[in-house]
């Protein structure tokens, strides 16, 4: 069964530059340990604006 992705990781990238913590995270298979769950929360608003913004 194929698994959806919520987020991939250009997105995650994106929502961590708008935040302006992408410093805290690298690449493809990005640590996000590093983060506040202030800022891992900030992720899904980041994520509605922008679908919002696509329909």
């Amino acid at each position: 069964m194929a698994r959806n992705k919520v987020m991939d990781y250009k997105m995650k990238h994106y929502a961590a530059r708008v935040q302006g913590v992408e410093n805290l995270i690298l690449g493809e298979k990005s640590d996000y340990g590093n983060l506040t769950s202030r800022q891992c929360g900030n992720f899904v608003r980041i994520a509605l604006e922008k679908a919002n913004e696509l329909v």
